[in-house]
């Protein structure tokens, strides 16, 4: 006899029915409603049985609310928590987000170490979420910035929202503290850049209208060689007067450069180094 129906026969007939109903709605995750809706329990009772199924390793509580079915191969594993990438999709409930950032950085091979957080971008506020040694961080931002989106397929049956390469680099250029710094940025920029579309990157960057991002794409583009001069020149054009810090995260230190109003707190020398690692 399989694990499986093993793990199933040593349950009582209502939590085999939950378990086989919710594997049948393709639902590992799963909320109380969906425990109402299929027991006929109301909500206090329904809390209560969840309750005693993590208790029993049947089921992984990963927030307030939130549940996924340990795998019935699995035995009971108080640790299971399932693909990071479909709990941050669930744990925003239907509401407008990507992953983004170093995850998106990694989900397109674009960086070189594996990511211990999952970044969300998302039009409403949302605390940290840790749970069973996932972190989850999410990062606000506003309807008009939400743009270069594709769906990547975790499994054949579950899919996600992330950026596509070109938005992952503005959005690092953006904010990379959220990327483990600029020359992760740049690294990223560099592993792809060969199949990278320069010209939706420079749109990209130019529509979010953001100084600081045209800046530190013009000055990457330059040192790196790529794309063409007219490329580059799309984006100087967009200039102002303001100088910024090549990299926000760094001391206000090092020369000025004029042709991208940029003040260079990372040395030429060094973004070049990390790609030819």
């Amino acid at each position: 006899m399989r694990n499986s129906d093993t793990k199933l026969k040593t349950m009582g007939p209502q939590s085999a029915r939950l378990v086989t109903t919710l594997h049948e709605q393709n639902k590992p995750l799963f909320r109380l409603k969906e425990v109402r809706q299929i027991l006929q329990l109301d909500h206090v009772a329904s809390s209560n049985f969840v309750k005693k199924l993590v208790e029993r390793g049947i089921v992984t509580r990963l927030k307030p609310g939130l549940f996924i079915l340990v795998p019935l191969e699995m035995g009971k594993e108080s640790e299971y928590t399932g693909n990071p990438l479909i709990v941050a999709r669930e744990i925003m409930n239907g509401t407008d987000y990507y992953l983004s950032h170093a995850t998106a950085l990694e989900i397109h091979g674009m960086v070189t170490q594996p990511q211990l957080v999952v970044y969300v971008t998302a039009l409403k506020s949302h605390r940290p979420v840790k749970t069973k040694g996932m972190e989850f961080q999410f990062i606000h931002t506003r309807k008009y910035l939400f743009f270069g989106l594709i769906d990547h397929w975790v499994t054949k049956q579950e899919k996600v929202k992330v950026s596509d390469p070109e938005r992952t680099i503005v959005d690092g250029l953006k904010n990379p503290e959220y990327c483990g710094g600029l020359t992760e940025v740049a690294k990223g920029l560099w592993i792809r850049h060969h199949d990278i579309n320069k010209t939706r990157l420079i749109r990209y960057a130019v529509q979010t209208g953001i100084g600081a991002v045209i800046r530190r794409l013009g000055f990457l583009f330059e040192l790196y060689k790529i794309g063409t001069v007219e490329d580059r020149e799309i984006l100087r054009s967009q200039l102002s007067e303001t100088y910024v810090r090549l990299d926000p995260l760094l001391p206000s230190e090092g020369k000025y450069l004029r042709k991208w109003r940029l003040q260079l707190n990372v040395s030429s020398e060094e973004l070049l180094s990390v790609v030819r690692t």
